[in-house]
């Protein structure tokens, strides 16, 4: 018999079914009404921009966390044609503890990558993002819980996400990157080997080599699919040991990504994380990309504008430091046929946390995409 977590889910997949009813039946009930109405008009703008949407440039972007959820808000609206390839191996909070004890793959970032190109994110947000702070719920979060009962329902995981795609409408679609259970595996500097994500995590500045296990892990075809067929394909923004790399750790994706004459960009953090990237610069993150994905990215994309003060202490006491381009690392760009995109990228989110400026960095990666479309310059 379902446990009370699939039923509470269930019953909630069964209420988005019966509200996205709702705008056909309201259809129905307003046919042969007059045209010449304000609602018509936005009607036809409407159309308008859903026909741009759709002709939009075809978006690659792999990743996991909230930088990626960042980038999707706002590449949303300049195109449909958007796939996120989200890495599935997280430990830690409800998504640990749903891998741990139903064995399904974590789906805390895919929750958050289908929120975010949802049409309505802030109500989704709201809903989705719930987190239950007792009882035998206590933890975790709805949409987690939902994405646990589709799985249920449909017996593979990545069915569900594909179903969760369809039921929100999403501008895009969302991937794991794999449906097989990896685990991270690392060796240090100091030769210790260390397992799992949160591991990994807690030593990632002090990395010699990452691998996943099982080694013989497939991607989706779904995945390999989708790279073939980019116009651009967005490396970050995200932590770098347990966001980006995991996907990279998949040959297949590495050399789908090598084969591709489309432009590759890696969009950098704004800030190192504790442990895992502390100390590194920026051209240490992307040492450690090309060498896992076997060749230097086209573009990167920084931010170039300060951090408010009392956030950079606020994060200092975090030991988390500011990533900005020094001369030394731009020549060493230049040398590498990296081309540099400096921007102001920093956006405060509800006054607390620095994340990018989902406009901003859309806005760069769409005059990517176009110039290199208009100048044939990855063709």
């Amino acid at each position: 018999m379902p446990g009370p977590i699939v039923i509470l889910a269930s019953g909630f997949l069964i209420g988005c079914v019966l509200t996205a009813l709702l705008p056909i039946r309201n259809k129905l009930r307003t046919a042969g009404k007059s045209w010449n109405t304000p609602r018509h008009r936005r009607d036809i703008m409407g159309n308008a921009i859903e026909q741009r949407l759709l002709h939009g440039p075809n978006f690659v972007c792999i990743g996991g966390g909230t930088g990626l959820s960042t980038l999707l808000s706002g590449l949303k609206g300049f195109t449909r044609n958007i796939t996120a390839v989200v890495a599935v191996t997280d430990e830690g909070g409800s998504s640990g503890r749903l891998r741990q004890e139903w064995g399904v793959l974590p789906p805390g970032d895919i929750r958050n990558c289908l929120v975010s190109l949802a049409e309505n994110d802030n109500s989704l947000n709201r809903i989705l993002n719930f987190r239950f702070d007792r009882g035998e719920l206590n933890g975790h979060n709805l949409g987690n819980l939902i994405l646990l009962a589709a799985c249920e329902l449909t017996g593979d995981f990545s069915k569900a996400v594909e179903e969760l795609n369809k039921l929100l409408a999403i501008r895009g679609r969302v991937l794991p990157v794999t449906t097989e259970t990896v685990v991270l595996h690392g060796e240090t500097v100091d030769g210790r080997t260390v397992k799992g994500e949160l591991e990994l995590s807690d030593n990632g500045s002090l990395m010699k080599r990452m691998w996943l296990e099982p080694s013989s892990a497939k991607p989706l075809s779904d995945v390999i699919d989708a790279i073939s067929g980019a116009d651009m394909i967005v490396l970050g923004p995200g932590s770098l040991f347990t966001s980006i790399l995991p996907n990279l750790l998949l040959e297949e994706v590495t050399v789908a990504i090598r084969n591709s004459p489309m432009p590759k960009v890696y969009v950098a953090n704004l800030m190192t994380q504790k442990n895992e990237t502390e100390t590194m610069n920026i051209t240490a993150h992307l040492d450690w990309i090309s060498s896992v994905l076997g060749e230097m990215p086209d573009y990167i994309v920084v931010n170039h504008t300060p951090i408010p003060e009392d956030y950079l202490l606020r994060y200092r006491e975090r030991g988390a430091e500011p990533l900005y381009l020094s001369r030394e690392e731009e020549l060493y760009l230049e040398r590498n046929d990296c081309a540099i995109v400096s921007a102001d990228l920093v956006n405060i989110k509800d006054g607390k946390y620095l994340r990018h400026h989902s406009q901003n960095l859309a806005e760069i990666l769409m005059r990517i995409a176009r110039d290199s479309r208009e100048n044939n310059l990855f063709e």
